[in-house]
Formats: structure tokens, C-alpha cells, sequence
């Protein structure tokens, strides 16, 4: 079980008010909306989907730059350095 921690938060006078009413506009307590929020914007931020990560894949291999073994790059790197 873990414990419980604070989170605190400064906000304007005005904006405070606002977010009171939001709250009561829903029913419930100020603390219970925003962790209520908190949790909905966390869980829609998430990283890259599936299909963007396949995107910008292709958009990678398009750019036609030479790929191999890492060994095999790294001595053709060697190589280059002992032609000058």
C-alpha cells in the first residue's frame, strides 16, 4: 500500500474560484476534480501510437541514408580515416 501525498498547486484568486465552480458543476469536491483531471490529461498525453512510430519509420528509411551492422559501419569509418 503506498501513502497519500500533497500536491500543491498556486493559482490566482480568480482562477481558484473558477476551478471551484468546475468542481461544483460536477458534484464534487475541489481535490477530488482535479485528481479526476489530472488522471483523464495523463492518460490522454500517452507516448507515440503504433501507426506514428511505423511513420516515422518510413520517413526515415526515405531519406535513403546507408545502414548496416554497427561493426561494419564502424570499420568502414576506420577505413575512411586511414585514406587520409
Amino acid at each position: 500500500m503506498s501513502m497519500s501525498k500533497r500536491l500543491q498547486i498556486v493559482v490566482q484568486d480568480e482562477e481558484l474560484e473558477q476551478l471551484r465552480h468546475a468542481a461544483a458543476r460536477e458534484g464534487l469536491t475541489l481535490s477530488e476534480w482535479a485528481r479526476r483531471v489530472l488522471h483523464r490529461a495523463r492518460e490522454t498525453q500517452g507516448g507515440p501510437t503504433r501507426d506514428r512510430k511505423l511513420a516515422a519509420l518510413d520517413r526515415a528509411l526515405a531519406c535513403g541514408h546507408p545502414t548496416a551492422d554497427v561493426e561494419e559501419m564502424l570499420a568502414e569509418i576506420e577505413q575512411g580515416r586511414d585514406l587520409r
